[in-house]
């Protein structure tokens, strides 16, 4: 078992380019779906989509490399095993312009499968949008997963784990159940990940389970699958420039970008259940009418309330790509005494919360934001399989867990 979560798996989304932001990958239109995961040979699509800050035309192209499990490219494979069509140099055709923005943008947007290709092969896969005008520069890296259900995943959490009781965490139990997938060699066949929120930084990988039988394996008394239960993820929502909607206290315009004020972060001392979206975001406007094209960018402004630390403190959600960089991270401001952050964003919904790094670069919950056990949180896990003489990690098995109170 990974001790510490590994690099690659953090790093599944990157944007590399400065005037590219609002990237979505999404099952569908179901913008709630933490994990974008399609279901081989089905109908679901994985739709993407992501803006540039300009109106010129880019022939932008992508391509498509089936992964490991831990996100390596698959070596072992030509594109012909896994795809069926072209895998590179494909053309993005859906752009549209934003229209009376003060920010000017087009929109890119792709869904795959489509006419020019098409998945045959379960497992992860790594999407590279390149800018073919400028030497196929590469612009950004988006990734998706397509599930083959061979194997039964069960999942349930508890509050009574193995470190205290009804406290600060919560444990996850999990069962795999093999069905007619022979399986010889458990240790080195199977694969899994589980993780919190869809949350790759802390997932929680190929943890030994503490029962392997004919038919399948158990964890039940695991204590890899124990996790820091947190706090409701914070939310706010930006509808009208004109006037503040959800979590936003003021709002105006500075001459060049309208900005939207989120009222001060308070510590929470206390647990007040609060219905949120565990990071998710969507991109939609007052009026909901062509969100992706007619939505304005708002210089967004957080302020926290938190005692100083040396430690950095980052804004973390689905539109930071979970990813810690400088963008995102908070500056203590001595004149206030607050921790303060400006973020360029899409109108829209956005749920979020605050993550503090330590010295070895791992993230943890922010002490002020508060631990308890009753906190809403979804688990997800991946079960990978390679047979004997298989040249790949195919994902057999998927379950999505949540406790809707």
């Amino acid at each position: 078992m990974l001790a510490v979560p590994c690099k690659a798996l953090s790093q599944h989304y990157e944007i590399l380019d400065d005037n590219i932001a609002s990237l979505q990958v999404m099952n569908g239109n179901d913008w709630q779906s933490l994990l974008p995961i399609i279901t081989l040979n089905s109908s679901d699509v994985v739709n993407i989509g992501f803006d540039n800050f300009n109106h010129e035309y880019h022939r932008y192209t992508y391509k498509i490399e089936h992964c490991e499990s831990d996100w390596s490219i698959s070596n072992q494979l030509f594109t012909s095993d896994y795809v069926t069509g072209f895998s590179e140099g494909i053309p993005i055709e859906d752009i549209s312009q934003s229209v009376n923005t003060t920010v000017e943008y087009s929109h890119y947007a792709f869904a795959i499968p489509n006419s020019r290709c098409s998945i045959k092969l379960s497992g992860n896969y790594k999407v590279t949008v390149m800018d073919e005008d400028d030497n196929n520069r590469v612009l950004l890296v988006a990734c998706f997963m397509v599930v083959e259900p061979l194997m039964n995943v069960g999942m349930a959490y508890r509050t009574n784990t193995d470190i205290d009781i009804n406290s600060t965490h919560q444990q996850v139990d999990m069962t795999v159940s093999y069905n007619n997938v022979t399986v010889s060699n458990p240790d080195t066949q199977i694969k899994t990940i589980v993780m919190q929120n869809g949350r790759w930084d802390n997932a929680r990988i190929k943890a030994r389970p503490d029962n392997i039988m004919p038919n399948g394996m158990q964890w039940k008394h695991c204590k890899d699958y124990i996790f820091d239960a947190g706090n409701e993820y914070r939310k706010f929502e930006i509808l009208d420039v004109s006037h503040p909607t959800m979590g936003i206290e003021t709002t105006d315009w500075d001459g060049n970008h309208y900005n939207a004020y989120i009222w001060r972060d308070e510590p929470r001392l206390n647990y007040i259940y609060d219905e949120d979206a565990n990071g998710a975001y969507c991109i939609r406007n007052s009026d909901n009418n062509e969100n992706d094209r007619l939505s304005e960018y708002v210089i967004t402004h957080f302020t926290l309330k938190t005692p100083p630390t040396d430690h950095d403190i980052y804004i973390d959600g689905g539109f930071t790509n979970n990813s810690f960089l400088p963008k995102y991270k908070m500056t203590y401001n001595p004149s206030t005494g607050y921790y303060e952050d400006s973020v360029l964003l899409k109108q829209g919904y956005y749920s979020y919360k605050y993550i503090m790094l330590d010295n070895n670069g791992k993230a943890n919950n922010l002490q002020s934001e508060g631990s308890f056990f009753q906190t809403e949180n979804s688990y997800q896990s991946l079960v990978y399989y390679r047979g004997n003489g298989e040249r790949t990690d195919r994902l057999v098995g998927y379950a999505n867990l949540k406790n809707n109170k």
